[in-house]
């Protein structure tokens, strides 16, 4: 009886595993009762598409005469007490296969949506574009236990893993017999029939891309004489299916534990990708593999993130539009991760800046890049950023998360961190961390690898938080880049040297699923570059901030003047959670002079640098007030300075700095004329988390004459290729006043 494992297979897997040339199987019900899902991105647990398993076959419902009462009858067979809402044109995304129903009209009252008026079963003059979704009410039907729900949770998802012949302590665990999780313990897959491409899908599923030969001889001699328990008989993959679920299984029939006649165990091997390769010579060999797909951006893991492209030397991102598991596993793959968890529509991993590259893409599965598969070119009607796509990928276990932990916090997101050492006895015990220089990039690190999302805070101190008996101070001075899957990968003393060694004063972290991600408008910046000469009695204020270079300190005050280089700074909030000052009201700074607070120290740094790098002049930027100047379409300003107002930039939001306010500026009294870079980063402290902080700094080429300024080649930090980066140092500046 060959057929797949639906029960456990989330309902992701099921639509968009298959390519559209195959026919899949699908599970009977017991009884001809129908089953319903809600399926989709992006949704939570209680709505989206809704779809219906009838005749052996999942299939939608079309939009047209749905209501609220069709919502409610639904929702209730679903096991919720009711509908809140519902949705029309595939708001979650087009479903594959039959529509099954179309113009159904319910009274709400209905015990199943089959008693509804509607045209019949299967007959339907809708597309996958009019798919309807329901937004049920939070709250379970007391006593429902109805299993015709599929639960589209990852853990009812079957465990499969690679177990080694040979004991090793490296991670990750490459090689081994494939166990499949079975009732309280683990069975195996006979290997009679097996291909390379059940073992394509096995590495894909544990996070490998690709697939090697394996010795069998090695394994026939170690694994004779043992007990082994078959779960199946045969696996028929074609290699591009993202879990072995989706692909046709034959259970063994009768006891499980029946032999496996001419066979042995599957045993599979796995190339890692280059991020973890035991011998990790990592940064040299990405280089080569990542030429034109930029790796994933706004992802708090390693392996998800939004996907970025690179062409014509310029990064830029994915329409949504028909974006499948097959098409990001390919992208996975190609990054040297396994194949994908999730397609991510709807830019849940935020929004990029730049061109949109690609449109439509479709892939098999097989390609070796997505610019293999077919995709269409974009225009400008097309697609917007917020429908970036992105991914997750399955990755190596690494078994990260056991060294470390958080205790004391309100919840699992926060707490004092404490991590597993090792003593001189060989004992296993938890240790705290030193606070004294603690920051975001420590706390990303931490967060990362207890899979908690992004960093909201790293804490110096911790004595809210006094929980656990544990007192010992076991690391000291950690710093880390921010990119480490782990805290034993960033540098720290190799003996624990810390001034306040009291465990209140022990390293701590709030970690959050969503985070801001601020980009600076690089186009504004250069439309909007000046020079003035302002009349030093004009710049008292200026100068008790701290906004004019050292030299004006001994200028003949008030006579003469600075020569300032201006423009505008609009700063955008493109992630998914609003960007706020970490220090609290009740310690912003009240500056007189310009008649506000200051809630951040430092906001955005503004620099002249020669060609070769060095700075020759400097502005820096308070947060004079962050508020939301102006936002996007059907989004309402939250923050605004006036009033002593709450500060930030809600997401969607942007706060423009005009080149007209004071210490909008870079002082250039002391510059010779010449060409130079002008740098400007925003946060450049780290003091407030940003799910990317590789897009926080700006450049542009600046030609001074010793009379005007011109910028060129404005753009973001990560915006273009190496390759063009390069060309940009070399860049010799502008001969004439056309900004091209």
């Amino acid at each position: 009886s060959s057929f797949l494992l639906a029960v456990w297979l989330p309902a992701w897997i099921m639509a968009q595993t298959t390519p559209p040339t195959q026919g899949t199987t699908s599970p009977k019900p017991q009884n001809d009762r129908l089953q319903f899902r809600l399926v989709g991105y992006p949704r939570k647990h209680n709505e989206g598409r809704i779809e219906v398993f009838y005749k052996g076959e999942w299939g939608t419902i079309c939009d047209d005469d749905f209501s609220l009462s069709n919502a409610n009858v639904l929702c209730r067979q679903l096991g919720f007490v009711s509908a809140t809402g519902w949705t029309h044109s595939a708001k979650y995304g087009k479903g594959l296969g039959k529509i099954w129903l179309d113009n159904v009209q319910c009274n709400g009252g209905e015990k199943s949506i089959e008693l509804c008026k509607s045209r019949g079963w299967g007959n339907s003059d809708c597309t996958h574009d009019e798919d309807a979704g329901v937004v049920c009410k939070d709250e379970r039907l007391p006593g429902f236990v109805d299993s015709n729900i599929i639960d589209v949770d990852e853990n009812k998802m079957e465990k499969v893993r690679l177990r080694p012949v040979v004991t090793t302590k490296k991670m990750p665990v490459t090689e081994g017999v494939v166990e499949i999780k079975y009732k309280n313990g683990w069975a195996q897959i006979c290997d009679v029939g097996w291909t390379t491409k059940n073992t394509r899908v096995i590495c894909g599923m544990l996070g490998f891309p690709h697939e090697k030969k394996v010795n069998k001889n090695f394994y026939k001699l170690n694994t004779e004489g043992q007990q082994h328990q078959y779960r199946f008989h045969s696996v028929a993959c074609v290699g591009t299916e993202v879990h072995l679920a989706a692909c046709p299984l034959e259970f063994n029939k009768g006891n499980a534990t029946g032999s496996c006649k001419g066979g042995m165990p599957a045993v599979v091997s796995c190339v890692p990708g280059p991020q973890y390769e035991h011998n990790n010579g990592l940064k040299k060999k990405l280089k080569t593999t990542v030429n034109y797909l930029g790796g994933l951006k706004g992802g708090a893991k390693l392996g998800e993130g939004r996907v970025e492209v690179l062409k014509n030397n310029e990064w830029g991102t994915v329409c949504d539009d028909r974006w499948t598991l097959l098409s990001a596993s390919v992208v996975c793959r190609e990054l040297g991760f396994g194949s994908a968890k999730e397609a991510l529509t709807g830019a849940r991993m935020g929004q990029g800046m730049g061109p949109i590259h690609m449109n439509e893409v479709q892939c098999l599965g097989t390609e070796k890049s997505l610019w293999n598969c077919g995709f269409k070119n974009i225009t400008s009607e097309d697609c917007q950023h917020v429908e970036d796509a992105a991914v997750r990928c399955n990755t190596p276990y690494m078994d990260l998360e056991n060294s470390i932990r958080l205790t004391g916090g309100r919840t699992r997101y926060e707490g004092r961190v404490e991590v597993l050492s090792t003593k001189a006895s060989g004992t296993k015990s938890w240790g705290l961390i030193c606070g004294g220089a603690w920051g975001t990039k420590e706390a990303m690190v931490v967060c990362r690898q207890l899979g908690l999302g992004y960093a909201n805070h790293g804490l110096q101190e911790t004595w809210y938080w006094d929980s656990s008996n544990v007192t010992e101070m076991v690391m000291s001075g950690v710093k880390c880049t921010g990119n480490e899957m782990s805290l034993s990968h960033c540098q720290h003393h190799r003996t624990v040297s810390c001034q306040k060694t009291d465990a209140k004063f022990s390293a701590g972290v709030i970690c959050s699923e969503t985070a801001s991600d601020l980009v600076l408008n690089a186009p504004l910046v250069q439309q909007s570059v000046y020079i003035e000469d302002r009349p030093l009695h004009m710049l008292y204020c200026a100068a008790e901030e701290n906004c004019l270079s050292k030299s004006a300190a001994s200028a003949n005050w008030p006579y003469g003047h600075r020569r300032l280089l201006r423009f505008s700074s609009q700063i955008h909030n493109i992630g998914r959670a609003d960007f706020r000052p970490k220090a609290g009201r009740h310690s912003w700074v009240w500056h007189a002079c310009h008649g506000h607070y200051h809630s951040m120290d430092i906001f955005t740094h503004y620099d002249l640098l020669s060609s070769n790098g060095t700075k020759v002049a400097e502005g820096h930027k308070a947060s004079f007030c962050l508020e939301d100047t102006e936002c996007h379409e059907g989004i309402s300003k939250r923050y605004e300075c006036a009033n002593f107002g709450e500060q930030g930039i809600t997401v969607g939001c942007w706060d423009l700095y005009r080149h007209d306010i004071d210490c909008q500026w870079i002082d250039i009294t002391d510059i010779k004329p010449g060409n130079y870079i002008l740098q400007i980063v925003i946060n450049p402290n780290f003091e407030v988390a940003e799910s990317d902080f590789t897009n926080n700094a700006m450049k542009c080429n600046c030609k001074y004459d010793g009379h005007r300024i011109w910028l060129h080649n404005c753009h973001m930090g990560d915006a273009f290729s190496e390759e063009a980066e390069r060309r940009f140092e070399k860049y010799p500046g502008q001969f004439n006043n056309q900004i091209s």
